[in-house]
């Protein structure tokens, strides 16, 4: 069990900030607009040999109802039930405002202990601040600044406690347990099979928090009827029978001319670093406006970065004419994206749940397909027989021979041809054996990649 630590605030007091400085990467967004984080995140934080579970919270606001504001307060809410200490910020170059004061009276009556944290302390501008921090009754306030790294030594102290604290907790659980003497697990045991990096990705508004929430059977991401709830990217562990899985929620992608706020920039720029870290890329679209062109943009970016793609077709349940939709749809992956025939396809409703069954099933299949190794010598054969089929052209009155091809790696399948003439075999030709390559090895709807080098076969016996 390890020590949970939410941070809170206002918004625009440095909570994002001070994440990213304990996890030691640049996680959460950030930026001088108020209101950036809306779901909470969490990540590994560190600090010296202090090891805890950290989680980044939307600004405190007073929402109620079905509002956005009213959501995000509740993420914060579960945030803090979850939390074994909560470090509350306040921006002590502000002084301390009429809504901190509010937050800290509604903190001080919850059972989570709370350290408070006058962020933003570089330079003497912050000392009046800082002093004024000590009326919120929340004990001593902690100088710190998340920015340039000033006080986390102190930092360090008052977690310390909690660490400790949180270590006799589990120990004495284990005594309970009678499993003291159970072996420690093996860090290095799983190294090479960490959970399956799934991304869902999409325009604004099709419904992938949504999906994501029907996947988890909890409301653990902010939804809305309006476009652009999520920021952030945000994964989230889970487990599907037995099998390890991140879900990463991302921002949804406009056009990039559409896109004039920093924000929603960075918003983009977070959500394409999570295509490129992910495994399994799921794109969901909008069944009344399937595949559009930033559909399609979309899914050959996935196909370019050598991601599996699955097309999840959402609100399923709005369409009147179905078969005709499908019929549509293949007929645009057919014509738009020939390079990855055979991507799978899962209709769905995200809120209601229906067809939610089928598309773990095919994402797991095209992990597998992702990760297949096809056999040296059967290929060589294979190569054989496609040559025979259809020879490669002349160049410069001289026949281009195949020699031999290898699969050089998986994820996704990367295979070279060396020939004899490389420069010289035309894009055509890669392009047949590319397709062929998917039909005979059944390797549907996953990038493969042919290189072509020269030389002879590097396996052969030297004479």
């Amino acid at each position: 069990m390890t020590l949970t630590v939410a941070i809170v605030g206002r918004p625009n007091v440095g909570k994002s900030t001070l994440f990213n400085r304990l996890v030691g990467k640049r996680l959460a967004i950030v930026d001088d607009t108020p209101g950036v984080t809306r779901d909470r995140r969490e990540g590994e934080g560190r600090i010296g040999d202090l090891r805890f579970r950290v989680i980044d919270t939307a600004g405190l606001e007073d929402g109620k109802g079905e509002t956005l504001e009213a959501g995000m307060r509740a993420q914060t809410e579960r945030a803090l039930d979850e939390a074994d200490v909560a470090l509350m910020l306040i921006d002590a170059r502000l002084g301390v405002t009429p809504m901190d004061a509010h937050f800290a009276d509604w903190i001080r009556v919850r059972p989570t202990p709370v350290i408070l944290v006058a962020n933003k302390c570089e330079g003497r501008a912050a000392d009046p601040g800082l002093m004024e921090a000590f009326g919120l009754g929340l004990g001593d306030p902690l100088p710190l600044s998340a920015e340039h790294g000033d006080g986390v030594a102190d930092l360090y102290d008052a977690l310390q406690p909690y660490v400790d604290d949180k270590a006799a907790e589990e120990a004495n659980r284990r005594h309970a347990e009678g499993d003291e003497g159970a072996e420690e697990p093996d860090d290095d045991a799983d190294a090479d099979t960490g959970p399956l990096q799934l991304a869902v990705v999409g325009r604004p508004n099709v419904g992938k928090s949504t999906l994501i929430n029907r996947l988890l059977g909890d409301e653990r991401l902010l939804t809305g009827p309006m476009a652009g709830v999520t920021r952030d990217s945000i994964g989230v562990e889970w487990s599907y029978k037995g099998r390890q899985v991140r879900l990463i929620d991302t921002a949804g992608l406009r056009r990039k001319a559409r896109i004039t706020e920093k924000v929603e920039s960075l918003s983009a720029g977070d959500a394409l670093r999570a295509v490129r870290y992910a495994q399994v890329v799921v794109l969901a679209l909008d069944a009344q406006a399937i595949l559009d062109k930033q559909d399609l943009t979309i899914a050959r970016l996935v196909i370019e970065e050598g991601r599996a793609l699955v097309i999840a077709v959402n609100k399923w349940d709005l369409v009147d004419d179905r078969e005709a939709a499908l019929r549509r749809l293949r007929d645009r992956l057919e014509t738009s994206l020939p390079q990855v025939r055979g991507i799978p396809v899962v209709t769905l409703s995200a809120l209601t749940g229906r067809g939610m069954d089928r598309l773990l099933p095919a994402v797991l299949k095209a992990y597998d397909l992702w990760n297949r190794r096809v056999p040296t010598g059967r290929m060589n054969r294979w190569l054989a027989r496609m040559e025979e089929m259809h020879p490669p052209p002349l160049s410069k009155g001289r026949r281009i021979r195949l020699r031999y091809m290898t699969q050089a790696k998986t994820r996704p399948p990367t295979f070279i041809v060396f020939a004899s003439q490389p420069k010289a075999l035309p894009e055509s030709y890669v392009r047949y054996l590319q397709n062929a390559l998917r039909e005979d090895f059944k390797l549907p709807g996953v990038p493969i990649r042919i290189l072509v080098r020269g030389g002879k076969n590097p396996y052969a016996p030297k004479s």
